[in-house]
């Protein structure tokens, strides 16, 4: 079960990532920066705010508290970044962070309890806690950029109007087991 529990959480990551990506490259540098109000985040913001976590919450993950002394988590929202090369530094360095401390993971530490602001979790719930956290803010990028690319926007799922043709073509298949980030991965292969 652990096995095919982290095989299943990290493509879920690696499509919250892909997600987060495939909105990032819509956008112009300006757009990255673009806020709906004062109050608001723009993506630049969240996505330092998802290294700050990442960073923290995945460096040295079975041994170390998730919140690190050296993490400045107010920071992450003010406008820190400046570039869309800072940015996609920042949101790499994150998520290698992650994957590095995900592929560490094995049967003979699968039971350590992990701290979090001196809370102990399970690996399983220290693991959902952050992919639920990621999920949230991938869908506030996903969001802002909608909102500032408007009718230019590529959809990243089913286009509107299309689920009867994409369920029928679903249903033309033959049943298998996979996994249904799959065919996203394999359709970016084939646009490359």
């Amino acid at each position: 079960m652990q096995k095919n529990y982290l095989e299943s959480v990290k493509k879920q990551f690696e499509y919250y990532k892909m997600l987060g990506e495939r909105t990032i490259e819509q956008l112009n540098e300006a757009e990255l920066f673009w806020q709906y109000n004062p109050g608001s985040n723009s993506i630049a913001v969240i996505v330092n705010h998802l290294w700050g976590n990442m960073k923290s919450r995945w460096t040295d993950f079975l041994n170390s508290d998730g919140e690190k002394e050296w993490r400045h988590r107010d920071l992450e929202f003010e406008n820190a970044i400046k570039t869309r090369g800072e940015l996609l530094g920042k949101w790499n360095e994150g998520w290698h962070c992650l994957f590095d401390a995900l592929n560490s993971i094995n049967e003979d530490n699968f039971d350590s309890v992990v701290y979090i602001r001196n809370q102990g979790h399970t690996i399983v719930e220290a693991v959902n806690r952050q992919l639920a956290h990621y999920s949230y803010h991938i869908g506030q990028i996903v969001f802002l950029g909608k909102m500032v690319k408007g009718g230019k926007w590529k959809t990243l799922s089913i286009p509107k109007g299309k689920s009867g043709e994409f369920n029928k073509e679903k249903f033309s298949e033959e049943k298998r087991k996979t996994h249904f980030t799959d065919e996203f991965f394999k359709k970016k292969e084939n646009e490359i």
